[in-house]
């Protein structure tokens, strides 16, 4: 049997003689009718009833000498007087009590009332045990060896020394104070009577008459001995706890005990924490679980106790002894001072960290569990030293906490009705807590003072500080942690952190990653709760955010405030000061990682946007989409809720690593193209350029590509969200672009400044250099995605739809493919394609298919160009045999785009910046802004280049386009546009062929009288007058006279029809032999020229002047013009001068002769001296 017998625990040497003493005195009070003390009080009912019962078994004298009678007992042996050889109790003795302890009245006295509660005792051997324990507790010898045997401890303890005698109170008064006996003799001697004195309330010193009215209130039992037998009245004191607990927890049916009571009850609950044999409910209760659980454990100093919490959720745990067990729990959690282990092991700690001095608590509040594990963790966290002793005894109080909510009063209070509607049944190893953590969590909604008393419970037990303290936790995450933080101490604050950082990985398990939500979301309600947080941090909080000590708390500070105020610190410059310390930043960023994970581990977030994530994103349920669907909402959000996601994006923009769920689907880029930025712990905006401009790199996955591009498209919404540019432009934007919030408009401000001060030749641009450099950054990210550029993609949304649908975002594609649909477009789509284009044109740079198709052939060509001429200088390679044939291609659509409008052809339009007014203002007048002409101008200037009349410049340019679109008829707009019918139908295999070397526009040539439509046929013509003016643009006709103008032409210069004259001449003489080949082609284009003079005479002066000017034969022509202006020039003189004589004479005969008056009167009046006479 469990417990004390008499050869294990009989006290050595001197108690022992004492204790023989004891029993001796024992026997004096039967053997001479000596009447205990306790019998000159007030009659008890025990003995009154005693007395009633005269016929009964005890009229045995020895009985009624026990009751105070004076008959004398009969002879007893020299030995002295023995329980064993007393009729009542001699069965029963024989029955449950081992021979060897009958000759101890002590250990027989153990033995029965320690017996099974099946084993019943006979009534008159309850009554004579009964008033042997009455006796021995109240007789004055017994605290005269009391008195002998702790001489020393009385000394010490004046309160024991000053209790009146022969009442019993010495001996109560040692017991209460047996934790602080150092006396070995005394301590066993107080330890035995301890035994008794525990096993009926009634012997309890003062507890019968502070309790009774609380007694019969709450029906816990009669104080009669005749209907309660000794073990029943172990039930009492129980009941009596159960009522005090129920008044705690402010059940609807509770009875309001009396504040003495009270005291009693907690202080027989402190008398009874050592040995849980004096805990007679408790013993008998869990006397074989004991035997179960706990067989190894020796009794003493609460050990069994611990052993049993430890076991309290066992499935083969009585349900009597766990109920049992829970009843102490609640008293320990509201008076420490009931759990004896950690009273002695806390108790230095508790004086040195002043923890039971607290004169701003309620009465009594210091003795709580909570207050102390508060007390005790703050200094913790503080840095003090509080002995590892009684930090192993908060852990295990911590974990009896975390696993049962119905120890902690304000739950059970508070919770109620959500535990009934949502957490009925789990009450088991803390579930029920995670249940209402959960509920909180995932409705939002639950009651304040529910939410309050479960961040105060996770305050107390602090599972942060170590992971195991929350069973629930620890269990549903123990494979976690053998895989994934294996390489951290078992109980490390930082293996929560560790799992955090493997959530939503493949590393974590369901179950796992719930328990650990469930409790990160209290614990990012209280920064203080992430002790490695507070550590590093407590000095920066109470500089900056003026915070209260680790146990004291703010009612007018929010949940996350604390934190808030850190990051926002964390981040800041030299310039702007109040920054956070090198080692509170680190924390802060780490915190910041990984509640990046889950919005409603930021409770400012989930306060203020609660609305706004009902509204707009109830069906983004994976993780990081929430906050992303915020983000992708954010002109549509409340004002608070898009402040603070405004506030969380900018701070990402300059530390993207906080979006840990990207940052893990990006490693494999990282580790290749970015790791050098990664590994820096301070992070500007660098990393996330480094991923945007490896975006389309072989280790971009699609999760990585996807998140790297939300995040450009949300910085779009506010140039604030891009921290680099920011940065570099933020004074610019606030004096050249103010009141301007969404990034492409400031970046178009900006730009469109940019490049008027260049074009201007502005000497002192407005825009500051770095701001100009972080620009070009910024448009180059612009330019490879339709959705980056907002504007265009909202004119374009539908025209997506319609003609891009299967394309997908990035690299450019859709822009590309909507340019390869230009025509099909709305209106407004292609105004801001146009537009588009001709900022391309411009800067090349811009144009992200061209530049990233063309990677290559830039590096191996024109590494060293401008970049504003990079697609000038791939057109000048563009036939080149190492020309890759993709970039030829990109190269083609980009001249056939120019070709269209002169405005997309920044080199043409400067050369013929004259020309093109002067010459083609008919044109551009009748054309729209934004509109292609269609390549009206470029044709326009051809026929003047074909004049001969152009500018030098301009005649360059005319000519290599010329000479492009000659070998590729696409690049002619008009001659694809007019000849779209008859192209298919007369030269389909040259088309086919797409040899690109002018085998096309030979085909129209030879097929010109076969072209029905006149518009093609105007242009075939056009096409033949200007390859009169170079031979370079007729390139069939160049590639077959090669040989012979290097033989016969290789001093003549081209242009202006030179060198197809010097072929005309050649052709012409005799003495001249062409190649065969030459010869013909030549024949064929005197024949085309002269069909075409036929055709398409001359429509006016100008027209036939061109005409020749660019006539192989003008030489000719003109010298024959010349001389009929010479003949027609002599004939008028000739002719003149006989018509000017025949006039004379007529005009003489008219006026009369000039020697008659009349004559001379006429000649005088044409003098101007004239004057007639009068």
């Amino acid at each position: 049997m469990p417990g004390w017998s008499s050869p294990k625990m009989a006290p050595p040497g001197r108690v022992q003689r004492l204790l023989l003493l004891v029993s001796l005195s024992a026997r004096l009070y039967f053997a001479h009718g000596i009447k205990s003390p306790i019998n000159t009080n007030d009659n008890l009912p025990d003995n009154a009833e005693i007395a009633k019962n005269p016929g009964g078994p005890l009229q045995d004298v020895k009985l009624a000498a026990v009751a105070g009678g004076a008959a004398p007992p009969p002879p007893r042996r020299s030995s002295g007087w023995k329980l064993a050889e007393e009729e009542a109790c001699r069965e029963d003795l024989a029955r449950l009590c081992p021979k060897h302890s009958w000759s101890n009245n002590l250990a027989v006295l153990e033995c029965l009332q320690d017996r099974k509660e099946e084993t019943e005792l006979a009534s008159d051997c309850n009554h004579l045990l009964w008033n042997y324990k009455r006796n021995l507790t109240t007789d004055p010898k017994f605290e005269s060896v009391a008195v002998e045997v702790c001489k020393s401890t009385l000394t010490d303890n004046k309160e024991c020394a000053g209790e009146e005698r022969g009442k019993g109170y010495l001996v109560s008064c040692l017991v209460d104070h047996r934790i602080n006996i150092t006396e070995y003799q005394c301590n066993q001697y107080i330890t035995k009577m301890a035994t008794i004195i525990f096993s009926d309330f009634r012997l309890i010193c003062g507890f019968m008459d502070r309790c009774l009215d609380d007694i019969n209130a709450l029906h816990c039992g009669s104080v009669s001995t005749g209907e309660k037998d000794v073990h029943s009245q172990g039930e009492v004191i129980a009941c009596l706890e159960k009522g005090l607990v129920s008044e705690v927890e402010d059940r609807a049916d509770h009875y309001v005990i009396k504040e003495d009571c009270k005291k009693a009850i907690m202080r027989v609950a402190e008398l009874s924490s050592d040995d849980f044999h004096l805990d007679r409910h408790l013993y008998f209760a869990c006397r074989d679980d004991r035997e179960r659980f706990c067989e190894n454990t020796p009794a003493g100093e609460g050990r069994v106790y611990k052993c049993l919490f430890n076991h309290k959720f066992e499935d083969s745990m009585s349900t009597k002894c766990r109920e049992a067990l829970s009843t102490r729990q609640k008293l320990i959690a509201q008076d420490y001072k009931v759990s004896y282990s950690l009273a002695k092991a806390c108790k230095q700690d508790l004086r040195k960290y002043r923890c039971n001095v607290d004169t701003t608590l309620p009465r009594g509040r210091e003795a709580k569990l909570s207050y102390l594990l508060l007390c005790l963790e703050s200094a913790v966290h503080r840095g003090r030293v509080v002995s590892g002793e009684c930090q192993g005894e908060m852990l295990d109080y911590r974990r009896m906490l975390m696993e049962d909510f119905s120890l902690s009063p304000e739950i059970v209070l508070h919770c109620r009705g959500e535990i009934d509607t949502h957490c009925s049944g789990l009450h088991h190893k803390g579930r029920t807590l995670h249940c209402l953590m959960r509920v909180s969590r995932d409705k939002g909604s639950m009651d304040t003072l529910c939410q309050k008393s479960l961040q105060t419970l996770i305050q107390e037990t602090d599972p942060g500080a170590d992971y195991r303290i929350d069973r629930a936790l620890n269990e549903a995450c123990e494979s976690v942690i053998q895989t994934a933080c294996k390489h951290i101490r078992n109980g490390d604050p930082m293996i929560l952190s560790c799992l955090m950082e493997h959530l939503y990985t493949d590393k974590m398990v369901e179950d796992c990653e719930r328990r650990l939500l469930e409790l990160q979301y209290f614990i990012s309600r209280d920064w203080k709760l992430d002790p490695i947080l507070y550590r590093k941090c407590q000095n920066d909080a109470a500089r900056i955010c003026h915070t209260h000590g680790w146990n004291e708390t703010s009612e007018f500070m929010p949940a996350g405030a604390v934190f808030s105020c850190l990051y926002r610190h964390a981040y800041r410059t030299e310039e702007q000061g109040r920054r956070l310390s090198r080692d509170c930043k680190t924390e802060v960023q780490r915190i910041l990682h990984q509640r990046a994970l889950d919005v409603k581990l930021d409770p400012d977030l989930q306060k203020r946007c609660m609305t706004d994530l009902g509204k707009w994103c109830s069906e983004k349920t994976e993780p990081g989409q929430e906050l992303e669907c915020l983000q992708d909402h954010l002109e549509d959000l409340g004002t608070d809720c898009r402040d603070v996601v405004g506030n969380l994006t900018e701070l990402e923009s300059e530390d993207i690593q906080i979006e840990a769920l990207l940052i893990r689907a990006c490693e494999p880029v990282i580790q290749s193209h970015c790791h050098e930025v990664a590994d820096n712990q301070i992070d500007t905006g660098d990393l996330m350029e480094c991923l945007v401009l490896n975006k389309h790199q072989k280790e971009m996955n699609e999760k990585c590509a996807v998140g790297v591009t939300h995040f450009q498209l949300i910085q779009m919404k506010d140039f604030r969200f891009s921290y680099k540019f920011k940065m570099a432009c933020k004074e610019d934007v606030l004096k050249l672009c103010p009141n301007i919030k969404k990034k492409v408009d400031v970046v178009i401000c900006l730009s469109t400044m940019v490049r008027n001060d260049t074009l201007q030749e502005v000497k002192d641009q407005r825009v500051s250099m770095k701001c100009r450099r972080q620009l070009r950054v910024e448009e180059l990210e612009m330019s490879e995605d339709i959705r980056l550029d907002p504007d265009l993609y909202d004119s374009c949304r539908q025209d997506i739809k319609d003609h891009c649908q299967n394309v997908a975002y990035g690299n450019a594609q859709v822009i590309e493919c909507l340019k390869d649909n230009k025509k099909h477009v709305s209106q407004r789509c292609h105004q801001k394609l146009f537009k588009l284009q001709e900022t391309e044109m411009m800067d090349p740079e811009l144009d992200f298919q061209l530049m990233r198709v063309c990677k290559q052939m830039i590096r191996r060509f024109c590494s060293e160009a401008d970049p504003k001429n990079m697609l000038q200088c791939l057109k000048q390679n563009k036939n080149s045999e190492l020309m890759d044939p993709k970039c030829k291609q990109m190269i083609t659509k980009r001249q056939i785009t120019q070709n269209t409008d002169y405005r997309l052809n920044p080199v043409l339009r400067k050369a013929c910046k004259a020309d093109i007014p002067k010459f083609c203002q008919q044109i551009l007048n009748k054309a729209k802004d934004d509109d292609e002409l269609e390549g009206q101008v470029v044709s326009c200037l051809k026929l003047k280049y074909a004049d001969q009349r152009l500018s030098p410049d301009c005649e360059d340019q005319i000519r290599v386009i010329l000479q492009e679109s000659a070998l590729d008829y696409r690049l002619d707009p008009q001659l694809q546009l007019q000849c779209s019918d008859e192209i298919p139908r007369l030269c389909a295999e040259e088309v086919a062929a797409q040899e690109q070397t002018g085998q096309v526009e030979e085909c129209l040539k030879v097929n010109l009288l076969k072209i029905k439509h006149e518009g093609c046929k105007k242009e075939v013509l056009n096409i033949l007058k200007e390859s009169k003016a170079d031979i370079f643009v007729d390139p069939v006709l160049h590639t077959a006279c090669a040989l012979d103008i290097k033989h016969q032409c290789a001093a003549i210069p081209p242009g202006r029809g030179r060198q197809m004259s010097c072929l005309m001449e050649a052709l012409q003489d005799k003495r001249v032999r062409l190649q065969p080949e030459c010869k013909k082609r030549l024949q064929d284009r005197i024949d085309m020229w002269s069909y075409a003079a036929k055709v398409a005479p001359a429509e006016g002066f100008s027209d036939l002047a061109g005409q020749v000017l660019s006539s192989p034969a003008k030489n000719y022509i003109l010298s024959m013009m010349s001389m009929c202006v010479v003949l027609l020039f002599l004939m008028g003189l000739l002719c003149g001068r006989i018509t000017k004589r025949v006039t004379q004479e007529l005009k003489d005969r008219k006026l009369g002769h000039p020697c008659t008056v009349n004559g001379l009167h006429s000649q005088a009046r044409k003098r101007k001296d004239y004057a007639p006479l009068t």
